[in-house]
Parts: C-alpha cells; sequence; structure tokens
C-alpha cells in the first residue's frame, strides 16, 4: 500500500478546523498527524511531526501564516506549507510566495481545490488559487506586461516559454532536462536566455509573470 502523505493543519477558527479536518480524512493518500489553533501551536506540531505538508491559515493569533513561513523554511525546509486565506490581493500572495510558500487557496474555494492543491505541492509544484490566478497577477508596466519589454520587444521562444512555465512551477534543470529529453546545459541557456528577455531577475518575478500567462492554472 503506498504510504499516506503527513498532513498539519493550523487555523485559528474551530468550524472551518472541522471542514479541513474532513477534507482531509476523506482522501485516502492524506494522513491528518496534528492541528493547531495559533501560529506559535503550529511551529511546535509542525517540529514535532515533521509532516510532509502544513496547511495553514495566514491570520492567525501569536504568529501569522507569512512570519510562520519564513521560520519553517529556516528550520524545517522539507516541510512543504500551503496557506489557506481570506485575503485575495496580490499583497498577501507576493508574501507567500517570497516566504517560501507553495500553495495559496482561497477558504472560499478550499471544498473544491485544497485536495489538488495539497497533491500538486507534495509532487514539488506551486499552485495559485485559479479563481486569482489571472485576477491578481496582472502585468503592470514595471514589470513589463510585454514580454521582454525592456529588451528590444523580444518574444520567447516556444522552448524558452516551455522551460520557464516547468521552472516557475518548482522544477529543477534536471527535472526539466529529462521532461523534455535535452541536455541540463541546454536548459540552463533556454532559461537564461528566457529570463533576460523578459528582465526577471528572481523566482518570485517569474511565478508572478508565469501567473499573468496563465501557466499556473492548471497545475
Amino acid at each position: 500500500m503506498t504510504e499516506k502523505a503527513r498532513i498539519v493543519l493550523a487555523d485559528d477558527h474551530p468550524i472551518v478546523l472541522d471542514g479541513l479536518r474532513a477534507l482531509i480524512k476523506a482522501q485516502d493518500d492524506l494522513e491528518l498527524v496534528g492541528e493547531a489553533t495559533s501560529g506559535l501551536a503550529a511551529l511546535r506540531i509542525i517540529k514535532e511531526q515533521r509532516p510532509d505538508l502544513a496547511v495553514i491559515d495566514i491570520s492567525m493569533p501569536e504568529l501569522n501564516g507569512i512570519a510562520l513561513g519564513r521560520r519553517l523554511a529556516d528550520d524545517l525546509p522539507a516541510v512543504k506549507l500551503l496557506v489557506l486565506t481570506l485575503h485575495e490581493d496580490r499583497a498577501y500572495l507576493k508574501q507567500a510566495l517570497d516566504a517560501g510558500i507553495r500553495g495559496y487557496v482561497l477558504k472560499r474555494t478550499a471544498a473544491e481545490n485544497l485536495a489538488a492543491a495539497i497533491r500538486a505541492v507534495l509532487s514539488g509544484g506551486l499552485y495559485v488559487d485559479p479563481a486569482i490566478a489571472g485576477r491578481v497577477f496582472q502585468p503592470n508596466a514595471k514589470n513589463g506586461g510585454r514580454a521582454g519589454s525592456e529588451s528590444g520587444g523580444l518574444a520567447l521562444t516556444e522552448r524558452e516559454a516551455e522551460v520557464l512555465k516547468l521552472v516557475a512551477l518548482g522544477f529543477t534543470n534536471k527535472e526539466i532536462a529529462r521532461r523534455l529529453d535535452v541536455g541540463v546545459k541546454s536548459i540552463e541557456t533556454y532559461r537564461a536566455r528566457g529570463s533576460e528577455k523578459l528582465d526577471i531577475k528572481t523566482r518570485a518575478e517569474l511565478v508572478r509573470y508565469a501567473a499573468a500567462q496563465g501557466w499556473l492554472a492548471d497545475v
């Protein structure tokens, strides 16, 4: 039998926690190993249980989800993190991504999306709730609504776009090389060339661009 992924839940609303518990227990491949109703309690339980993934609320007492994410990125980088939140604006999403959180799910869509989001993050990908991906990540003038606008308007080749999409989804250069059946050096070249065209210097910027292009909608 396949080993179940171990999950910790953290939310300060008992009704929400009840719903999350039921969602997790309904999945054959997931196992609930801990619950918390505050940020500090979540930190303690996650350190004790060392789950595969923790679902955390952004707005929690004592330690909010973003701060908790930063602590865990330093202390337990192997634990993958997914936030469940009411917040639908880009500021919270950017903070979550910058903190190393790999999944962003709205509470209003959790019943439909949470299980898929958990599996996407567990498999090494990134999940942004489809309800906000297109709306929150609108290209702006500073970050180049036009691909490569600051480098002569150069368009991405199909292979460059393909590589950057997979990078945004969390795949390593080696994994992308295997997936596309090309050499790692070629992947590095496509990645560097595409990033230069888009004037993208960090992974967080790439994720924002990918979401604006709709690349993350089918994660």
